[in-house]
């Protein structure tokens, strides 16, 4: 089932990418000859979005290889660097659309809004198919969804272009474009600092939305446990877990004893905290009154 995933998102990342140079070519020439601000920014953003999706389809290959000598825990973390790198550029690219709105803001110039409609349907059609191709990767996985924002704002700056274009050919209202350029950026570089806030946490091994505490009752149902501690817990990547610790047990256990008792512990980390992989140390009385987290 995961290779059939990983083949169909390969095929659309390809088709996505072509589609996102015809586009910028289109929007590029028409942005030009109108004078639309809001054709040029899209027009800058698909350029920027082929490159981004390159990249994540690179990334999206190299997650996919196994674990080696090399790389023990695999290659995952390719895809959450370039979910950051996306992101970011992102972010870089909607401050500028925001800089260059206010300067039209003060200096308003004459726009085709018959071309610049034209333009903004050709260009939201192909926005929202690239869209749609690649809306179900984005679930559950951060690589893809950084790519998919960026399709997601495409189309949301086509919508926004084409509705600037209305008002610009019904009532040469060209304050209309830049506002709704600006309005576009301001919502994207949320969604875009989310993304980003997301993968440097995994990059910086930070812990996984976890309630340690439920944790350690939950692993003190275990009979024989009497403590937990040392515990790490870091992700590498947004669906992958890693969870060690120290625990303390009775004396009398035997090596069939704690290999059940380990069993045990990780089947309760498993099912109730969706931990990926667990390592356990067990102890006796070692740092039995230890803090929770080394």
């Amino acid at each position: 089932m995961e290779h059939e995933h990983t083949q169909v998102t390969g095929k659309r990342f390809f088709f996505v990418t072509v589609l996102n140079i015809l586009i910028t070519i289109a929007e590029f020439f028409g942005g030009f000859i109108s004078g639309s601000l809001g054709l040029l920014s899209d027009a800058v953003h698909n350029l920027e979005d082929s490159l981004s999706i390159f990249i994540s389809y690179i990334a999206n290959v190299i997650g996919r290889k196994h674990n080696d000598a090399a790389k023990t825990f695999g290659y995952k973390r390719a895809e959450i660097l370039a979910a950051f790198v996306n992101s970011s550029i992102l972010i870089v690219i909607t401050i500028l659309m925001i800089i260059e709105s206010i300067r039209r803001f003060r200096t308003p110039q004459h726009i085709n809004g018959t071309l610049m409609m034209v333009v903004s349907v050709i260009g939201l059609a192909a926005n929202f198919i690239s869209m749609i191709a690649l809306w179900s990767g984005s679930k559950d996985n951060l690589n893809i969804k950084a790519t998919f924002l960026h399709m997601l704002s495409d189309t949301l700056s086509s919508v926004g272009v084409f509705i600037a274009s209305i008002f610009v050919t019904l009532f040469q209202w060209y304050w209309v474009d830049p506002l709704i350029t600006m309005i576009i950026a301001i919502w994207l570089s949320k969604e875009a600092y989310d993304v980003v806030k997301e993968s440097v946490n995994i990059l910086m091994e930070a812990s996984p939305n976890i309630d340690l505490n439920a944790v350690k009752a939950a692993v003190l149902t275990v009979p024989d446990v009497v403590g937990i501690h040392h515990i790490h817990d870091w992700m590498i990547d947004e669906n992958y877990i890693i969870f060690d610790a120290h625990i303390n047990v009775n004396k009398n256990c035997n090596m069939e004893e704690l290999e059940k008792i380990y069993r045990e512990v990780e089947k309760i980390l498993k099912e109730q905290f969706h931990v990926s992989h667990v390592t356990l140390q067990a102890e006796c009385t070692r740092g039995l009154k230890e803090p929770l987290i080394f």
